[in-house]
């Protein structure tokens, strides 16, 4: 086929030396495709000798506090998940799904401006937006995308916007295709960031970025003095709350409901793929004429296809869970404290604060992911995390609490990191 291919071109071009000279040039694509493999395999090999290489192990169950992994693997104790609340596999939430499959069919086949959009699609931005208080609502595949489409539609090069160092890749990559004039300013440093909001004062609009939870090290953001900050040099918040929506907060609505300040907060994307059913999805919530706007010019929400309508299904009917009761969220901060404590009391540093996000800080990539492996030998599904996710040096095993999980649960996870920990020289 390249052969052809290379042939059809040159005589299109008027190439001349006929099948000789298409077959000069097939050799020559071979040869680059050749140098491309070697060099790929070079840096492949290179991750695997840093020690960074990251197997996907398959799962062969639904997710949940327990898993079957392909191969064999049944009983699997899993604390990685983000599947906060236990949603993805509660019985309503799967039955929803059902229902909307049945009713709306796989998926509209297209993206919402050019072959419509589903009453189910309409009824969830609307619950979202009620659920944070705010005026509206869009839907996303992701909040990846989410994050993508609101800078380059909202900042100009008259703008300005300020991101904390941390920020999750996404909001990183989303910052990076608008035109705006761009702060860094240290991880949750107020005084860096007021330095950054007086030298930003000389541009039109002012928006710090920030995520509500980070979400490999498990702490909070200051919200409320960046919130303080913002009101002096009138500048607006965006936060992204994927780890903090649906168990942060007396009602799980997140870090603002947490920390007092959801009438000072302008924006918040979240998503639907992890405390809310852990499908897929995720959203912008704000202002009306913002959303107005996003669905006009956000590249993301243009141009790619509707959520499927069971995503929609799953999601809604996790929401509605949650806003009829708030016991699965406040179930959440025991348990969180009680895997924290019971892990610093055995010599392990967890980093962040009272999130059920845990980092087990190791530092060495290798003892990282042996560590890793090793707890899977005793039947604790977790991971280790090394660079490029978390900076040089600070490799971690990152423990994700569940509201599904047993205090019996966590007491054996523990039990199995004191004993890898000390077999491998992480503990005395």
């Amino acid at each position: 086929m390249w052969r052809g291919v290379a042939a059809v071109g040159l005589l299109r071009a008027g190439g001349i030396g006929g099948p000789r000279a298409a077959s000069g040039t097939a050799a020559a694509a071979a040869a680059a495709a050749i140098q491309l493999r070697q060099r790929l395999e070079k840096e492949l090999e290179d991750i695997r000798g840093a020690g960074t290489w990251k197997n996907e192990r398959v799962i062969a169950s639904r997710q949940g506090p327990h898993l079957r992994l392909a191969g064999g693997g049944a009983g699997i104790l899993n604390f990685c998940a983000n599947n906060y609340l236990g949603l993805s596999s509660h019985p309503e939430v799967i039955r929803a799904a059902v229902e909307a499959l049945e009713k709306f069919g796989a998926g509209l086949s297209s993206v919402r401006f050019i072959c419509g959009t589903q009453s189910i699609h309409k009824d969830l931005e609307e619950k979202i937006a009620r659920f944070h208080q705010r005026e509206d609502a869009i839907l996303y595949a992701s909040c990846f995308d989410a994050n993508a489409g609101i800078f380059e539609a909202l900042l100009t090069p008259e703008d300005a916007v300020l991101s904390d160092e941390l920020n999750h890749a996404s909001i990183i990559d989303g910052i990076r295709l608008c035109k705006a004039n761009k702060y860094r300013y240290k991880h949750m440093d107020m005084q860096d960031l007021e330095a950054k909001l007086q030298d930003a004062q000389k541009h039109r609009l002012r928006l710090v970025a920030t995520d509500g939870a980070f979400s490999m090290d498990g702490d909070i953001a200051p919200l409320k003095e960046i919130c303080q900050l913002a009101e002096k040099y009138n500048a607006l918040v965006f936060i992204d709350e994927c780890h903090a929506t649906g168990f942060l907060g007396p009602n799980g609505r997140g870090t603002d409901e947490l920390l007092g300040v959801m009438d000072k907060v302008t924006i918040i994307n979240s998503t639907l793929g992890k405390a809310l059913g852990g499908a897929a999805g995720g959203y912008t919530t704000g202002p009306k004429p913002l959303i107005d706007l996003l669905r006009q010019r956000s590249r993301p929400y243009l141009f790619s296809n509707s959520l499927p309508p069971a995503v929609v299904g799953c999601a809604s009917k996790a929401l509605d869970l949650l806003m009829e009761s708030n016991a699965i969220a406040q179930s959440m901060a025991a348990k969180t404290q009680r895997f924290r404590s019971k892990m610093t009391a055995a010599g392990f540093t967890i980093s962040g604060k009272d999130h059920p996000i845990c980092p087990v800080m190791l530092g060495d990539a290798r003892l990282a992911a042996v560590m890793a492996e090793d707890m899977l030998n005793r039947g604790i599904y977790v991971i280790g995390f090394s660079y490029p996710v978390v900076p040089k040096g600070k490799a971690r095993i990152r423990v994700q609490i569940s509201a599904v999980h047993s205090d019996e649960d966590i007491d054996r996870c523990v039990e199995a990191f004191t004993e890898v920990g000390r077999k491998h020289g992480a503990l005395p």
